[in-house]
């Protein structure tokens, strides 16, 4: 027992150096823990997204760039391509006109103005030819519709000096005099076997572009290198054509037709620049976002003369893209935030519930210390208690012992008197020597050793020992169930607690009922482990509550003869089994004390078995 309570004592002192720390420890913030990291990942995403929806924005619009500048290229061919054979028609036309074949060979202007002059005017009307040359086999030019008084002059152009190589066409774009880019194609005219002459058909490409941009949707611009043109002769040139031009808008190149009222004033040197390499640019002018490109110009001899820049207006689809980012990234932001929240509002509740565990469970490490120092208090109570009635039973009779010493010291003279007290001085150290000895026998009781026992044999062993110490041949009835039980038990301990019970129930007896013992299956009424219920029942007058709820205290007794022990020994065996005492009285009828003994037993008890 002291054992036992011992052990008690060193956890409660456990426990309370443990539970401050456990009190001062605050609960974690569940939402600071998942929130921050789930906003700071959520974040990461959108910023991912919108990166990656604006790279997506830049490759459609290079690639809307590169697939138109792709077509112009290739409109601006099939268009050169078309007017080439409708100046070859034309020319084809006028070679076979006997008339003006006539007028040629004999170099007479005022009769080629008569028959052409017309022709050359609905030609610059209709179909858009601006030159028109007749020039003789030594490549001296004898009339040029567009400008009749400029003639005389060798025609060096390298259309002109290809065609008199391979006497055969040749066609292609070439610089002008006048800094103008046209489409020149020159023929050789020949009869009998020789050449009688040049016939020249050109048209500037300026409405070249002018069509292909609106098809396409683009602005278009014609910029020529400025070591292929003169500035005097670009000066004429756009004076001839009234333009407003600027010689001095691009260090390296100069604008010879356009399809806008005026270029963007971004449009800069480093702009231009970065065209000319094959990069794309993107620039803004007046609230409109231009996606530009640059086509290379290609002269009849293959020179690169310039570049044909490629403008897209791009503002439509820029601010149309613009509006679905910030439609996309306010949904996501929106549909964040109501994730957010929700994580929010289930933290939340998740941060309450573990805080109200939390105060829980500091509440149950109060109440455990408290319930702990009242435990151990009654502990030192039920201690000092025992103490007090052990030197109680001591004292009287060694109390009894002095005095009768001292009057036998007096009373020397009278060996009969004498001898008298001798006699009371051994009972009374015969009686402390049996009550030191029932607690020598009590303290032995924490020892035990189980083994499979037959509850039938032990009841008639225990009853028959019984009969055997009791005088007045009470009748004892024995209850057993119709299938054998055998538990594993201490039989010398249940033999015991059973003979105790027997005895006390023979002082209840005040007439001559029978005591009764059965035996019943029953399960524990707090956990519901199987186990079985050996109990005893005497018919005597039965116990008021304030004496039934003592009657398990070490030295509690209503019997003057009565040591107290007998109670809390079958208490301890049936505790040592990994059981319980219970007791039921009803005044006038009578008390039933059983002890519940499991089917198997403990871990701790089967333990403490083999060591014992």
């Amino acid at each position: 027992m002291q054992l036992r309570g011992g052990n008690g004592h060193g956890t409660l002192c456990q426990m309370t150096q443990i539970s401050p720390a456990l009190q001062a420890k605050e609960p974690r913030r569940v939402k600071a823990r998942f929130i921050a990291p789930l906003a700071v990942v959520l974040v990461f995403v959108m910023g991912v997204f919108t990166v990656a929806i604006l790279r997506v924005e830049a490759n459609i619009r290079d690639q809307d760039i590169a697939e138109r500048t792709a077509a112009v290229e290739k409109l601006f061919v099939q268009k050169l391509d078309k007017d080439t054979n409708l100046m070859l028609a034309t020319m084809r036309a006028l070679m076979t006109n006997p008339s003006i074949e006539r007028a040629f060979r004999d170099l007479d202007r005022p009769a080629l103005t008569r028959q052409l002059g017309p022709l050359f005017a609905s030609l610059r009307d209709k179909h858009r030819i601006t030159h028109l040359y007749f020039t003789g086999p030594d490549l001296i030019n004898l009339y040029r519709f567009h400008s009749p008084d400029e003639f005389g002059d060798e025609i060096d152009r390298l259309t002109t000096i290809k065609a008199k190589e391979r006497q055969d066409a040749v066609h292609g774009l070439e610089l002008g005099s006048l800094g103008t880019l046209t489409l020149r194609l020159v023929m050789p005219w020949q009869r009998d076997g020789r050449v009688i002459g040049y016939l020249e058909i050109g048209e500037e490409i300026e409405h070249l572009i002018g069509e292909i941009g609106e098809s396409l949707s683009v602005d278009m611009l014609v910029l020529v290198d400025k070591r292929m043109v003169l500035p005097e002769q670009w000066q004429r040139g756009q004076a001839l054509m009234k333009r407003g031009g600027s010689w001095e808008r691009f260090a390296s190149h100069v604008a010879l037709a356009q399809t806008t009222d005026r270029l963007p004033a971004t449009l800069d040197d480093p702009t231009l620049q970065n065209l000319l390499t094959g990069r794309t640019a993107e620039i803004e002018d007046q609230g409109r976002s231009l996606h530009l490109a640059a086509v290379p110009l290609r002269d009849a001899g293959q020179r690169h003369i310039g570049d044909l820049v490629v403008i897209r207006d791009i503002t439509a689809m820029k601010s149309a893209f613009q509006w679905s980012i910030v439609a996309v990234t306010t949904i996501g932001l929106l549909a964040a935030i109501g994730m957010i929240g929700v994580f929010y509002l289930a933290l939340d509740r998740v941060e309450r519930d573990y805080r109200r565990q939390h105060d829980l469970e500091r509440q149950l490490l109060r109440v455990n210390a408290e319930y702990g120092r009242i435990l151990q208090l009654e502990k030192l109570s039920a201690l000092g208690t025992m103490v007090g009635s052990i030197a109680h039973q001591l004292n009287n009779p060694l109390v009894g012992v002095v005095s009768l010493a001292q009057l036998a010291e007096r009373g020397v003279d009278d060996p009969a008197r004498t001898r008298e007290m001798l006699r009371e001085i051994r009972s009374a150290g015969e009686d402390c020597h049996a009550f030191v000895k029932r607690m020598l026998a009590f303290s032995k009781v924490s020892r035990f050793d189980s083994k499979p026992t037959p509850m039938a044999e032990l009841i008639e062993d225990t009853v028959l020992l019984f009969r055997q110490t009791e005088n007045r041949n009470l009748p004892v009835e024995v209850k057993l169930p119709d299938e054998p039980v055998v538990l594993t038990i201490d039989p010398i301990l249940i033999r015991h607690a059973l003979f105790n019970l027997l005895v006390n129930a023979a002082r209840a007896t005040t007439d001559n009922g029978a005591i009764v013992i059965t035996v019943e299956r029953e399960d524990e009424p707090a956990q519901g482990r199987p186990g079985w219920s050996l109990a005893v029942t005497d018919h005597g007058q039965g116990m008021p509550p304030e004496v039934l709820e003592k009657i398990f205290v070490p030295f509690y007794t209503t019997h003057s003869d009565g040591t107290g022990l007998g109670l809390p020994v079958v208490q301890h065996v049936a505790l040592l089994h990994g059981g319980q005492v219970s007791a039921s009285s009803e005044s006038g009828h009578g008390t039933r004390i059983a002890i519940w003994l499991p089917t198997s037993l403990p871990d701790s008890a089967e333990n403490k078995s083999r060591t014992s």
